[in-house]
This record gives C-alpha cells, structure tokens and sequence, in this order.
C-alpha cells in the first residue's frame, strides 16, 4: 500500500523565507498605519518643506566657508529624523501593542524563531526607511538641495543610526508597559526633534547643555550626515563611533531585558 505523496510537504518552511514572508507583512502593516505615515513621512516631509521656506532659524555658514541654502542645512538632519521616526518611535509603539496583546507570545509560539522575528521587524523597518529616505531627498531636491560627499559613508551613518535608535526602541517595547511605551517615544521624539540638532543647530544652545546633546545618537547622525552631504567631508569616524556605542548598549540591553509577555 502507498503512503502517497503530499504537497505542500507538511513541516516549516526554511527560515529565510519565514524572515522574507514576515518581513514583508511587517512592511505592509507600518506602510496602513495611518498613525505611523503621519510620524515617518508627512511630518518629515512637513518639517522640512516648511524651514527650508521660512526663515524661522538662523542657520549657521558651512564648514567649507560659504553659507549654505537653509535646505542644505536642512536636509541631512531631516533624514535623521526619519530615521529615529521609524526605527525607534514607530518600532517601539507597534511592537509594545503587539507585546500587550499577546501577538509576540504567539509568534513566539510558532516555527518561526525569536531572532528571526527580530530580524524581520528589522528588514521591515530598513525597507521603510529606503521609502523615507527616497520621498524625503526627492523632495530636497526640488527644494534646491545640493548633496555632496560619499554615498558609502551615507550608508554606513544611516546603517549604524538604524541599529542604534532599533536596540533603543526595542528596549523601550520589551519593558515598559504599551501605554507608557507610546508617551514615552513619542515625547522622546519631540525632544530629540528639538534639541538632537535636527532643525536648531546645536550652536544654539549653552556650551553645557551641547556637550551632552552631542553624545546622543540622533545628534551624531544629524551631524555626521551633515558632514558628508553638506560639507563633502570624509565618514566622520566621532559620530560613526558615537552610534556604534549606542547600537551596542541598545541592541544587547534590549537582548537582555526584552520580555515577550
């Protein structure tokens, strides 16, 4: 008597593809969240129309010697910004309600292993950024913006803050409860939009007051990618180092302390 033959041949499937299907409706799930559009891409894109049109902020010169557009200035802190909306304040608050409603534990549950469920929240948020990132420079482009410098060390800043502001997000989600996990990021957001030099030059404030704001992630984004788009500098090993330090303590605290339940 034959056992026959049964398709699809029952059992997990590998896990590069579990990643790859997760990762793809975790993407599709960031990119409906009216909420989270709202915070990655029009407030962004709003913040950075609206300064690089008004004179609301007095810009400082470009460290090549001349004074840059205000979107010069503008743009490369923007895309920080949209960097810390969708790796940190957006990551955290989905997945904080995704822990209180026992979908992690769930997943957790299911052949599809735990770091693989991180890795895919991750490919999601990357694949969103390139979105933000896409919208945001087409957007300064129009604006008159003028990038220079090399794309690599783009890519590495951007790679770095990514990591950086995940571990921070991710810790935030896995100890604190959803509600206090959703006014604490997006109060961390409004105070990093202000005082992490995104729009308000660090200059600006007491030498006190910059000496700790220049030790935070999104202020060594903001002027790392500043350095190279704005001034054409080399990758700024300070601020790389800076966020390797915060991607570090972020990615491992997160390790350590997340709770799924």
């Amino acid at each position: 008597m034959s056992t026959g033959t049964y398709a699809p041949r029952p059992g997990a499937a590998p896990v590069g593809r579990m990643i790859a299907a997760q990762a793809a409706l975790e993407t599709r799930m960031l990119l409906r969240n009216g909420e989270q559009l709202l915070l990655t891409v029009i407030i962004p894109s709003l913040l950075l129309v609206l300064f690089s049109t008004v004179d609301i902020v007095t810009l400082p010169a470009s460290g090549t010697g001349g004074a840059d557009s205000a979107v010069d200035f503008l743009a490369p802190g923007i895309l920080a910004l949209a960097v810390l909306s969708t790796a940190f304040t957006g990551q955290a608050i989905a997945t904080g309600f995704e822990r209180r409603y026992g979908v992690l534990k769930r997943l957790g549950a299911s052949p599809l292993p735990r770091w693989a469920l991180m890795t895919a929240k991750t490919l999601a948020v990357l694949v969103t950024e390139v979105l933000q990132i896409a919208l945001l420079s087409a957007i300064a482009l129009g604006l008159g913006w003028s990038p220079q410098g090399d794309p690599l060390s783009v890519l590495v800043l951007l790679v770095l803050g990514t990591a950086a502001f995940s571990g921070l997000g991710l810790l935030m989600a896995g100890t604190l409860k959803a509600e206090a996990t959703l006014a604490a990021a997006n109060l961390v957001f409004l105070l990093l939009l202000v005082g992490g030099g995104v729009v308000v030059p660090l200059e600006r404030f007491p030498d006190a007051a910059r000496t700790v704001l220049e030790l935070l992630p999104i202020a060594a984004l903001s002027d790392g990618l500043r350095a190279v788009l704005q001034d054409g500098a080399a990758l700024p090993w300070g601020d790389a180092l800076t966020l390797a330090v915060w991607a570090v303590l972020g990615l491992g605290a997160a390790a350590k302390f997340f709770r799924w339940e």
